[in-house]
């Protein structure tokens, strides 16, 4: 296994809840969208969470703003408690979204804001 892999599996690890971990690290191999997972660790943990030059938090936090402008809700859904994993607090997470609705524009902010409350409720983060 290479060190790029090894890293990249301690980084999602950390980020993750078990169970997603687990899909990501032996993803399935028959089913519609199998490949899925397998690619989110070839395409994304390998080049890029397990990078250096900025932190896990630094990283997860400018991923949010992406997703927030992009209005990927399953995403922010899964990255807002992986943000917090990743030494983000609830006040910088809401900062983000106060700041993504100057430059993504309110509906962006107010759908991810609508977003991320359950996902963090649902991860025992925020009552």
């Amino acid at each position: 296994m290479s060190d790029k892999r090894e890293k990249a599996l301690a980084v999602m690890k950390q980020m993750l809840p078990p169970d997603i971990a687990k899909g990501v690290e032996t993803p399935p191999t028959s089913g519609f969208g199998a490949e899925l997972n397998g690619l989110a660790m070839t395409m994304a943990f390998e080049p890029l969470w397990a990078r250096d030059g900025i932190d896990l938090r630094t990283r997860s936090l400018v991923n949010l703003a992406i997703l927030i402008t992009l209005r990927a809700h399953s995403e922010i859904e899964f990255h807002a408690p992986a943000a917090i994993r990743n030494g983000a607090t609830v006040e910088e997470l809401e900062e983000v979204v106060y700041h993504s609705a100057g430059y993504a524009g309110f509906p962006a902010a107010v759908s991810a804001r609508e977003v991320m409350i359950p996902a963090l409720k649902k991860a025992g983060m925020i009552d």
